[in-house]
């Protein structure tokens, strides 16, 4: 039996596409070869053609080493300048092409970083990966290496938007604090808005938004028109804040106490509900054009309303109960408080038994018409 040994190398960005004009999979080492020389004068300080020169050198060595019962081959896989879900699925496509040409038994995995490393799971659903090999290229050491690894990562339009961003409105909100007469108040939001930065990381918002901005660039007609649910959004989080400022103000004894706290909450919980409800129908609207819509945002919305009504409910029975020494929590006071919450949950419990049902019928039939 001969045993074949695939050697991978992965262009998750798609560098040796836009820079070099090869299209990907890359099979072999002449073919793979001069996609290095191409990529390495297209870009001399392209990390990914120490990547692909990496490669070769284990193809080589395994050729070297091994006897007439093993084979050897080299590939690059190239995914596309967006990295993400497309990348990845151009990549999954790619190697079963690879797969399906060689039949490898196992596969040696090598790349320049941890962002091609992580399509690793999809290299190993296909093939059992032996070896992960990383490529790291020697630097000068002291300050002027790391000067310049600042420098070439500040030249890249990724990396630029991943650190100047943030660090310029840090800077911004830093500068008008120090500025402004009484500018306490922007100085210490920074930590608040570096706290949600970094809660927005941890949750995926970002791929998120990414994913949202994509959806608009494909379907410009329903952009502009969630561009105006978004817009009205915006319009009514400021009036939230607005209207929760007003009661604090008018409410405002010289302490802040619970029922203050309440009040506050309460004035601009409307307000609230009708920002996130905005919000949703500008998605709506999105996956409406594209044919994507499955009844997911109906369900989220009437999960809202179940959420609002039932805050509602709770902070006005709370609010009578602070301000009213005589209030008794008895059934005939609280109970037609909820009576609107519980509304909305059947509401809510209908609708995902409507939406289920309609995604159970069309996933049957192997076609997805929407709902």
């Amino acid at each position: 039996m001969v045993k074949r040994t695939l050697v991978l190398t992965i262009d998750r960005d798609n560098d040796l596409g836009a820079k070099a004009g090869i299209r990907g999979p890359v099979i072999g080492r002449k073919s793979v070869l001069t996609a290095a020389l191409k990529l390495g004068i297209a870009d001399p300080e392209e990390s990914d053609t120490n990547a692909i020169l990496g490669a070769l050198n284990k193809h080589d060595t395994l050729v070297d080493a091994v006897d007439d019962s093993e084979q050897v081959e080299v590939a690059i896989l190239t995914g596309d300048e967006k990295v993400g879900l497309r990348s990845d699925r151009i990549i999954t496509s790619q190697l079963e092409e690879v797969i399906k040409e060689f039949q490898p038994d196992r596969a040696i995995l090598v790349t320049d970083g941890a962002e091609d490393e992580s399509v690793l799971p999809i290299i190993q659903s296909q093939v059992m990966v032996e070896h992960v090999q990383k490529i790291i290229v020697k630097q000068s050491k002291g300050i002027e290496g790391t000067y310049y690894i600042i420098a070439k990562a500040l030249e890249d339009p990724k990396w630029r938007a991943k650190m100047l961003v943030p660090l310029s409105i840090f800077l911004i909100i830093l500068g008008l604090g120090i500025m402004i007469p009484g500018g306490g108040v922007l100085i210490g939001a920074m930590p608040f808005l570096l706290g949600g930065y970094i809660l927005a990381k941890g949750l995926g918002v970002d791929d998120t938004v990414a994913r949202v901005m994509s959806d608009m660039r494909e379907n410009v007609d329903a952009a502009m028109f969630s561009s105006l649910f978004w817009l009205g959004g915006v319009f009514t989080g400021i009036l939230a804040i607005v209207s929760g400022w007003n009661q604090y103000v008018d409410t405002n004894q010289g302490s802040v106490t619970i029922p203050l706290v309440l009040d506050v909450f309460h004035s601009s919980l409307t307000w609230i509900m009708i920002t996130f409800l905005l919000l949703i129908g500008g998605l709506l609207l999105l996956r409406l054009k594209r044919g994507s819509f499955s009844g997911r945002m109906i369900v989220i919305s009437a999960f809202a309303m179940v959420v609002y009504s039932w805050t509602d409910a709770a902070l006005t029975i709370l609010t009578e109960a602070f301000t009213d020494t005589d209030y008794a929590f008895e059934a005939q006071a609280i109970l037609p408080e909820f009576y609107y919450p519980f509304f909305w949950i059947v509401i809510l419990w209908m609708t995902s038994t409507i939406a289920r049902s309609l995604k159970d019928r069309t996933t049957q039939g192997n076609t997805y018409w929407g709902i």
